[in-house]
């Protein structure tokens, strides 16, 4: 039995391991798509999902809060919204990347600065082809803010990781 096991562990890696960069491709595919809309596209949407978030919490809370109140609360927090999607998006950005790194023995410091490099370095890259779309201009801030993301991001890959649970990436075999 322990020898069956061996052999579908084995085939899972195999066949797992290449696919572990598909997720930061499809992340990477969604940032751009992101940032290729237009100035006013790009705030509709992020007002719009302000505002579900102010309705949520007004539901949760039980504040039964008027269209106007809705209307200033998503106001006042759009701003918010909008950066802490940048935050987000770059958070699972770099998990996405670091993690197929990690898979592949990638480790310590050498994961934090490759996976960090490549992916401030795509948010750099992100912000300057923001350029190109109307509405729409680079922000350095902007950039710290995914920064931001990006370390957090790596910072949970190394603690996952660390942990080390039991998974078709653990050691085939166990001296006992």
């Amino acid at each position: 039995m322990r020898y069956i096991w061996l052999f579908i562990k084995t085939l899972l890696r195999l066949v797992l391991k290449p696919l572990s960069f598909v997720p930061a491709i499809v992340v990477m595919y969604f940032i751009l798509n992101f940032s290729g809309q237009s100035g006013v596209d790009s705030a509709q949407l992020s007002y719009k999902v302000t505002q579900k978030l102010v309705i949520i919490a007004s539901d949760v809370a039980d504040m039964n809060l008027t269209q106007d109140e809705i209307a200033v609360y998503t106001e006042k927090y759009h701003y918010y919204v909008r950066k802490l999607a940048h935050f987000t998006e770059y958070m699972v950005l770099a998990i996405t990347v670091a993690f197929p790194l990690y898979v592949y023995g990638m480790r310590g410091i050498w994961l934090m600065l490759f996976a960090g490099a490549f992916c401030v370095g795509f948010a750099c890259l992100d912000e300057y082809r923001q350029s190109f779309s109307l509405g729409r201009t680079p922000s350095k801030k902007d950039v710290f803010i995914d920064s931001c993301g990006v370390f957090v991001g790596i910072l949970i890959t190394r603690i996952v990781g660390f942990i080390r649970r039991k998974t078709i990436f653990a050691p085939l075999s166990k001296k006992r």
